[in-house]
Order: structure tokens, then sequence, then C-alpha cells
């Protein structure tokens, strides 16, 4: 029997990511358990704008079910074209714009645009979950470096500074950050970019949250100088327009040969988005702002719900997020394993969060919420796991 190629194998390693607490809490579901609060994932607990679905209803009504462009929609690219500025901070050529299959794809298609079978990528903790492994699938090899809960997970520019090899050719940045819901600071930024520039390093910012930033302010590596021809951003409706399952996401190249690779590359897997939801991108952005607004705020009232909830724990540490949908409590000065902890919360209270080893060795000690469940029954679950830390004992 032929055997499968490594590469494909060697993907996803056969660790816990942390979902398991997530499918042990629907496997309890299934069994008759009817307590159970989800907050493991960051998927949305309500529907995607009825302007929006009526876009897609209506392209769909008139046929539009063709294949779909797979560079993108030119009015949907200038679409997106015009917000890079307010957004990102540059101006952006639509041409150097791919529609992409949510900002899974875009992140892989930055991989395969920047690296070679074993070139290396630094990740910077804490991650989101799918990083390591979309550098494996691009035939990289990840390079994780730690940051610190204790200086709100900004990266040290000497850390990364020592992870560079001559085999580094990108780095990956994410922020607004998933888990913590750190904003990197203008400093910060600045010595990612001193290093990219120094050693000739590729850049992929993913900047799918930075539409839900409530105590700082969003900036885009690419609008720092000499950062614009060596960025790859990642961008998506996910998030920001309650889009999640729609994969309505984009790339923004550094320059057309980039988005031409880029093409090529969706050529030969989706071939494109399909129209009726690139009708309805077009259509989400045309609520300008105000849609984006609207979703921001429920999370920023959610998140302070929640903190005002777990601050009831005379244990927990909370450090309510910059950005983002998500809360990162730090269990580490009464817990030695937070994935124990997690397991042992879904028992007992029946609420599923997520380990923060599951987003690095930076975020071990700690646990994840996602605030997408509606506000009692998020509060609900918070009492719950504040009572539950105040009595957890590893003996």
């Amino acid at each position: 029997m032929p055997t499968l190629s490594p590469r494909i194998q060697n993907i996803v390693t056969g660790a816990d990511d942390g979902w398991g607490v997530q499918e042990k809490a629907r496997e309890m579901e299934l069994a008759g358990r009817n307590d159970i609060i989800m907050l493991t994932m960051g998927d949305h607990d309500f529907p995607t704008a009825k302007p929006i679905r009526e876009a897609c209803a209506a392209a769909l009504a008139t046929g539009r079910t063709g294949y779909g462009s797979i560079h993108g929609i030119v009015p949907l690219r200038k679409q997106i074209a015009k917000r890079a500025v307010p957004v990102h901070g540059i101006e952006i050529d639509a041409e150097h714009i791919v529609v992409s299959m949510g900002g899974q794809a875009a992140l892989f298609a930055a991989g395969m645009a920047c690296l070679d079978p074993g070139d290396e990528a630094i990740v910077i903790e804490p991650y989101y979950a799918t990083y390591e492994q979309t550098i494996r699938a691009a035939g990289g090899v990840p390079v994780t470096i730690m940051t610190s809960a204790d200086r709100g997970f900004q990266p040290d520019t000497e850390t990364l500074r020592a992870a560079i090899t001559p085999r580094t050719r990108m780095i990956l940045c994410n922020s607004p950050n998933n888990p913590s819901g750190a904003v990197y600071t203008r400093e910060t930024l600045e010595g990612i970019a001193a290093l990219c520039i120094e050693h000739d390093l590729w850049l992929i910012s993913d900047e799918v949250y930075h539409s839900q930033v409530y105590e700082a302010a969003h900036l885009s590596p690419a609008s720092l100088p000499g950062m614009r021809e060596r960025t790859f951003i990642v961008d998506s409706m996910s998030k920001s327009h309650a889009m999640t399952g729609w994969r309505s996401g984009w790339i923004i190249c550094p320059n057309m040969d980039a988005a031409n690779c880029i093409i090529d590359l969706f050529l030969t897997s989706a071939y494109g988005l399909a129209p009726f939801i690139q009708l309805a991108m077009r259509a989400a952005l045309a609520g300008g702002k105000g849609p984006e607004h609207e979703i921001a705020q429920k999370y920023r009232f959610r998140r302070d719900r929640a903190v005002e909830a777990l601050a009831r724990s005379k244990r927990l540490k909370i450090h309510p997020p910059e950005a983002a949908m998500y809360v990162l409590m730090d269990l580490r000065h009464f817990v030695t394993d937070a994935e124990r902890f997690a397991y042992a919360l879904l028992e007992e209270t029946g609420v599923a969060v997520m380990p923060g080893e599951s987003f690095g060795a930076s975020a071990a000690g700690h646990i994840r919420i996602s605030l997408t469940a509606p506000e009692e029954k998020l509060v609900e679950a918070c009492n719950r796991i504040a009572a539950f830390a105040d009595t957890w004992s590893e003996a």
C-alpha cells in the first residue's frame, strides 16, 4: 500500500489541543446533561444581520450560482480598499486584494507565499490555535516565542531577535490578539518592524479583531515605515459582521506579484468564493462602520458583565481584555495544570472553557472564556467559574 505524505500527516500533532474539553461537553449534552454552557469557540450566538442575509437570498434568487471570481469581484475589492485607510492606516490598490475562503484560507495562502519547505516562521505566543498547523501545512517550521502575562503579553524585541536564524523567513503577528485580548503598542510593533527590515523578513499581520478594540487604538504594522512592501494583512468578516460560517475573508498583498501568486494558489484549490457570498459581503460593507460598532459594543458590554461576575472570586486574577471577544483568566498562583482545572470545571459545573495551554506555553496556567453566550447565561457561567475557583484544590 502507498503511504500518505509526511507533510499532510504532520499538520496536526497528536497532542490534545484544548478542543477535547469542548468535545467532552458535547458528549455530556448528548448524554442528557442540561446545564452545559459552552464558552469555548469564538462563534457568535446571534445570526448574521438580516440585510446581509437578504442580499445573499436575492443573489441566489437571481441565479448568481456560477463560479465566483478567483480574484474577487471588482466592486467588493474596491469597497475593501476604501476601508483600508481608516482600518489599516494605508492606501490599498484594489488589485492587491484577493478575496479568500475566510481568514484561515488567507492565512494559509500567506504562509505558502512566504515559505519554502523547511523555512522557519516565528509565531508569537499566545496564538490562535491553528497557527502552527497552518505553517506546517505550508511546508514551514513554526518557531514559537513566549510572552509574559505580567507584561500584558507584549512581545519583547530581544526575545524575537534571539529566535531569528538563517532559516527564518517570516514573523506571524496577531494584534488585537486572540486569546489574550492584548493590543500591541506602537513601541512593540516598531520593534517587530525593525527586525523584519534588518533581517529582510516577511510579516503576516492577522488583524481580524481590529473592529473589537475597547481600551487602546489598533495600529497595523503595515502602516509603519518600510513595512507596506513586506506585509501580508489577513482580514475577514467573521468577527466584525458575525459571518463565521460564510467564510468571507481576504488577504491584502504587498504587491501585484504576490497577489497573482495567491490567485494561482486559489485557482488550484477552492477556485474562488461563491458569487452570492461575495455579494453578501458587499452588502455588509455597504452598512459602513455601524454594524461593526454595534457588534463591538455588544461584546464590550458582555466583557464588563463577565469581569464583574468573575471578580466575585477571591482567587481569580482577571485582566479585562483591551480587545476581542474573550477573557483570559490567570490561575497560576493556585493551579499547576489549567487543563485539569478545565475538565474538573466542566464535570462539576457544566461550564466548558479553553485551557490556556491550547494557545502556547505563554498562556499555561490560564483559561479562556469566549463571550459568545447570551448575557444572562454568560453571567451564570462566570458565577459558576468564580465559585468553583474558590473551592478548587489539587490535593
